[in-house]
């Protein structure tokens, strides 16, 4: 017991120099396993480049994402300016401004970039939430990723040459606008319409989710005068010489949504009016190329950016246990929260394990992303396409529920601290990931499709056969049952009318979650051993 003292001698000194002295990638000795483990050659090139950059990320760009979190921080948008133009200008705070700049001109999309120099600066950049710049990193990374199979024009190699080289010494941003008000995963019922006039597409009608509306370049979704097909297009924010003029291509920003999380990027509603726009790749390949390339990386990010979240979390949460007391003990020597610790460090694991794994493989794709499930391929090259196809979207689901679940109990261990603002980053991670659950597909979206995309491939690709190679390694007896589990569910329906099809739902969503759970654990082994 204590007696009474109005003084109250106790502090959060000693966490806040903890934490003041943390490196993201110095301190994080399981990343450094991770990488010798799965970046081969890289790793050298990595060590050498996260001297100078994790210092940068884990104070300066982690102190401007909690300054520009703040209410008062939050973006705003200006319709007219004095004169009655009208400019839809957005305002954001100069910590933002500063922080992009700083980020893009790394050139992390840029040729001269080792895929997994990049992929650790991305890993760390996430530790510290949205903060306005993931999601138009991933979102300009999936342009790039387009523009570089299917740039034909002057104005689409000058678009390139500016995301991922840079012009003039900067580096443009990209954004990605598909969802419209009937629903987002849904792409094929989008109704917004191209219209060829002349040599010159235009774009009508309206876009109801658009995010990183700051960005300079977008990839827009469209259907053609008279098609159901959707087709792709890229359209500049601003036509040359009138972004100085604060002219914008021929669309408006209606409004700008108040969301759960991040809170920093803006997402508006748009409407089109005859914006210039300029088609990518085949016109009926729109719905292939946007699934197969465009949301592939923005999937791939949720997967890196869940592992990020919980590294964070389960780092902080186990630095604030081993300094604060209560009841006269250290709260990390209490048996509970031992076994929530371990429960972090083991989620933090086994996610940036399978994310890393999983980045190895893509990476070693024959003629990189392709658009669909058929090709021409080999078997063993189809196959392997289609296994990283649905790992990814499992990655997707699983991570980013882990994601809120493992945040929420990193919070826990602060208590009524855990959800104060300004005590520390974990309420403002926490709404980021609970975002990240739900764009570039929802679960119930990505789960019908997985099994939609079995149910197609089973013919020369078994389930059985999936699992075994995605597990290559782990206890044959668990790739048995899992195996034979999945055989036995994408026999079944998922959208019969038959009342047998909810319990199979719910075993399939299980399924899927202790599935992908098996693949980062197998990658932990291999960290591991």
């Amino acid at each position: 017991m204590a007696l009474p003292q109005r003084d109250n001698p106790y502090s959060f000194d000693d966490f806040l120099a903890w934490r003041r002295n943390i490196d993201y990638y110095r301190d994080d000795a399981f990343l450094h396993k991770v990488l010798r483990r799965y970046a081969g050659s890289s790793w050298e090139a990595v060590e050498h480049a996260m001297q100078s950059f994790s210092p940068k990320v884990s104070v300066r760009w982690r102190d401007m994402a909690d300054t520009i979190a703040m209410p008062e921080k939050r973006p705003f948008l200006i319709h007219y300016d004095g004169h009655h133009h009208r400019i839809d200008r957005i305002v954001r705070p100069a910590e933002t401004l500063a922080m992009e700049e700083e980020i893009f001109g790394e050139g992390l999309f840029s040729a001269a970039t080792d895929p997994w120099v990049r992929l650790t600066k991305l890993f760390l950049i996430y530790q510290n939430g949205e903060a306005c710049v993931a999601c138009p990193l991933v979102c300009t990374e999936g342009l790039i990723a387009l523009l570089d199979r299917y740039a034909d024009t002057p104005e689409l190699k000058h678009i390139l040459a500016h995301c991922k080289e840079g012009l003039d010494g900067r580096f443009a941003i990209g954004a990605q606008y598909l969802s419209e008000i009937q629903g987002g995963s849904d792409v094929g019922a989008n109704v917004l319409e191209a219209v060829q006039e002349g040599t010159t597409w235009r774009l009508y009608g309206t876009k109801f989710f658009c995010s990183a509306t700051h960005a300079d370049y977008a990839v827009v979704t469209a259907k053609p005068s008279g098609s159901e097909k959707v087709a792709l297009f890229v359209i500049p924010s601003w036509l040359p010489g009138d972004k100085e003029k604060e002219k914008r291509n021929g669309y408006t920003i209606d409004r700008i949504k108040w969301k759960m999380g991040t809170s920093e990027l803006t997402t508006a509603e748009l409407t089109f009016g005859g914006a210039v726009a300029y088609p990518v790749g085949p016109l009926e390949r729109g719905l292939a190329n946007v699934v197969g390339v465009v949301l592939t990386y923005s999937r791939l990010t949720v997967g890196l950016s869940g592992a990020a979240g919980i590294t964070r979390a389960s780092r902080e949460a186990a630095g604030y246990a081993r300094v604060r007391t209560a009841f006269g003990l250290k709260i990390a020597d209490f048996p509970l929260l031992k076994h929530q610790l371990a429960t972090m460090e083991g989620a933090a694991k086994r996610t940036t394990a399978g994310a890393f794994k999983l980045y190895h493989d893509f990476l070693g794709l024959p003629g990189g992303l392709k658009g669909g499930l058929s090709t021409d391929e080999a078997p063993d090259i189809r196959r392997r396409r289609f296994a990283i196809r649905e790992l990814i979207m499992l990655q997707k689901i699983t991570a980013a529920w882990d994601a809120t679940d493992m945040l929420r109990l990193a919070m826990s261990v602060f208590g009524g601290h855990g959800v104060m603002e300004d005590f520390s980053s974990l309420p403002r991670l926490y709404r980021d990931a609970a975002v990240n659950e739900l764009w570039e597909g929802p679960r119930n979206v990505l789960l019908t499709q997985i099994h939609r995309d079995f149910q197609r491939a089973s013919a020369w690709y078994a389930p059985g056969e999936f699992v075994a190679d995605i597990l290559a390694g782990a206890d044959p007896d668990t790739i048995a049952e899992l195996g034979q589990e999945m055989e036995a569910l994408i026999r079944a329906e998922l959208l019969s009318p038959d009342p047998e099809a909810v319990k199979t739902c719910e075993q399939w969503d299980r399924f899927c979650h202790t599935l992908f759970h098996a693949y980062q654990d197998q990658a932990v082994a291999e960290v591991e051993g």
